[in-house]
């Protein structure tokens, strides 16, 4: 009687085990599919930066494989990208300051990630609005939550006087850490209504771009040159690798 009694025990005790192994394996399932699913929703890469930084042709070369003459415009390109069997769409947005930040607040909760585009050659006098403008893609809310993958591309590498992505890195660098100084003393909106932006920086030391929780890179590129030439392979190394 007692052996009955110990081989029920037994058999409970392995039913409760197969069960709890049933139940991990279907939670594990179902969170996959929820990652899978929200990062094949999350197909967007967002091609943003100032005018005149070079978006607009390297959207051209991405998707068409040719040069195109380009003007200001007042709406995005879209485009479709293969890479990995999967598909991105690419969105190249008007870098004109009056719009800019309205298309990456359209886009940014589609977004895998952000190619923010450097013109090179005028870094140095474009520095304020260039920092300024990274400055509030990276801290935004939703951006800052969904931590996509960011390329700073430094465009228009054929040029002779182009600084380098080191020498464009450290120059972001130092004006984002100005910003960080100027926007923490500022006090909060008194217009409820307006976007709150996260803070960048820890206020005990400089801030660093790879100090973020973002996965920051730098790249290199030109995608026009008189001779014809192009070089976007670093672009195309990244996509590949955030894919």
């Amino acid at each position: 009687m007692d052996d009955e009694k110990v081989a029920v025990k037994i058999e409970e005790s392995n039913f409760t085990n197969i069960l709890l192994a049933v139940f991990v394996i279907v939670i594990t399932l179902v969170i996959f599919a929820l990652y899978r699913r929200r990062k094949a929703t999350r197909n967007c890469i967002l091609l943003t930066g100032l005018c005149d930084s070079g978006k607009t042709l390297i959207f051209s070369q991405l998707i068409y494989k040719k040069f195109v003459h380009t003007h200001t415009s007042i709406k995005e390109n879209i485009g479709s990208y293969i890479v990995n069997n999967n598909y991105l769409k690419i969105v190249d947005t008007p870098g004109h300051e009056r719009l800019r930040e309205k298309f990456v607040e359209q886009y940014k909760e589609l977004t895998r990630g952000i190619v923010f585009v450097v013109d090179s050659l005028t870094i140095q006098q474009d520095v304020r609005d260039t920092a300024e403008f990274l400055y509030n893609v990276l801290a935004d809310p939703i951006i800052s939550k969904n931590a996509p993958n960011i390329l700073i591309l430094c465009n228009k590498q054929d040029q002779t006087l182009s600084k380098g992505s080191n020498a464009v890195k450290s120059i972001l660098e130092k004006e984002l850490n100005t910003l960080c100084i100027t926007k923490s003393s500022q006090l909060d909106s008194v217009d409820p209504k307006a976007k709150k932006l996260v803070n960048l920086g820890s206020g005990d030391k400089d801030l660093s771009f790879s100090t973020m929780h973002f996965k920051i890179d730098f790249a290199e590129s030109f995608a026009f040159n008189k001779n014809g030439s192009v070089n976007i392979e670093e672009l195309e190394k990244w996509l590949v690798k955030i894919t």
